[in-house]
């Protein structure tokens, strides 16, 4: 390549970075599309099982495009990475009524799928005004891209400990896009330093140990099976009952892995992208309430209810199987909190979903049995009234 080419190739991807920040895109940065560093690894996961019933990534298909992009996206060379902050003002841990349902940080506002797409897709239309005819693709957490790869290969963070992307100047509460693009752009530097260091807090903090802490060669592992985010989210059948204690009132999605991490406590901005603003009803909202107006609602007004947010995905049943779950412990730490849920329990006892029925059974069985226990501990101690 010529001097010239190399000057064109660097002024291309200033200006390509440029228009995305001016887009509101937080972090930007450019790779060449090549063979995966992280393929063997991926095999591997899938091997072990951890991705569980998510079974559309182990399809054979979705392992060789994952493997290199060359191979089935002919033509495309360079990928433009993105990152958009979607952190709020209590980045650490804070303390929740236990009556409340707790959803994932990013599932509050709209789904971030559309919003950073078309994000992605305005990028495009700038660099087609720029640049002339050209092929583009968006990509958000759809298709065969290993987007926390290629994050890390554009210099926008690190592989945590807990497998999300950590920048040392924003923590980790982003969302990741990808553009692919088949003009020449020059890649920016990678990011290489690991400054997790011997910092354990999100493997001790994750209440199902689904983080199982790193391969011989550095790669964070998770066990998706354990964890919180995908039996509330993923996982379209009944929850492994040994774990539903540890979910609590966590109704969808997990954050404790961020939350108790140190960049995340020290460096995490708030967004700035309006349409992660918590929804109102989804800012702290009684888990009885929100179970009520679901067990009054069709699987099909559920979906218009939740039609632009990530709260669409388990659907009305997945929604209620983990309100029981979560109702069930609430209803389990005390005398009071029984008798308020009990209701709302025994009528999704009743529902036409043998998946709610069965979660709501289990949860009047760990209430009643959490009740017996506390009558005879309080028998044990009573004086004799003779």
């Amino acid at each position: 390549m010529s001097a010239a080419d190399r000057s064109v190739r660097r002024s291309n991807t200033e200006a390509v970075v440029q228009m995305a920040r001016d887009l509101g895109l937080d972090r930007v940065g450019v790779v060449t599309v090549a063979e995966s560093d992280h393929g063997g690894f991926f095999q591997w996961w899938l091997a072990q099982g951890y991705h569980g019933e998510m079974k559309y990534l182990a399809r054979d298909d979705a392992r060789t495009r994952r493997q290199d992009l060359r191979g089935t996206l002919a033509g495309f060379r360079s990928a433009v990475v993105v990152a958009q902050e979607y952190g709020d003002e209590t980045p650490g841990p804070v303390e929740h009524d236990p009556s409340r349902a707790i959803v994932a940080r990013y599932a509050r506002g709209r789904d971030y799928h559309s919003v950073l797409t078309a994000r992605l897709e305005a990028l495009s239309e700038r660099m087609e005004s720029e640049f002339g005819g050209f092929s583009a693709r968006a990509h958000v957490d759809t298709g065969p891209v290993l987007e926390r790869e290629l994050a890390q290969r554009a210099g926008l963070g690190w592989f945590g400990r807990n497998t999300m992307l950590i920048h040392p100047r924003s923590g980790s509460y982003a969302f990741l896009g990808v553009l692919l693009t088949d003009l020449s752009l020059d890649p920016t530097e990678a990011f290489q330093e690991d400054h997790c260091g011997t910092c354990t807090r999100c493997l001790e903090a994750c209440p199902t140990g689904a983080l199982l802490g790193r391969t011989e060669s550095g790669a964070p592992v998770m066990d998706a099976r354990r964890c919180i985010s995908y039996l509330t989210i993923e996982l379209r059948g009944p929850i492994p009952e040994a774990l539903r204690p540890a979910i609590g009132n966590r109704i969808f999605g997990c954050d404790i892995c961020q939350e108790v991490c140190p960049f995340n406590q020290r460096f995490s901005p708030e967004s700035r992208e309006a349409a992660y603003d918590p929804h109102p009803d989804l800012d702290g909202v009684s888990m009885m309430a929100l179970a009520e107006r679901l067990l009054d609602m069709s699987g099909k007004q559920v979906q218009r209810e939740f039609a632009d947010s990530p709260l669409s995905r388990p659907g009305r049943k997945g929604l209620l199987r983990n309100l029981c779950v979560g109702l069930g412990n609430y209803g389990s730490s005390s005398l009071g909190a029984a008798g308020e849920v009990r209701p709302v329990l025994e009528r999704a006892g009743r529902d036409r979903s043998e998946l709610v029925r069965e979660h709501a059974h289990w949860a009047l069985d760990r209430i009643e049995g959490s009740t017996q226990r506390g009558e005879e501990s309080r028998a044990e101690v009573s004086p004799d009234p003779s």
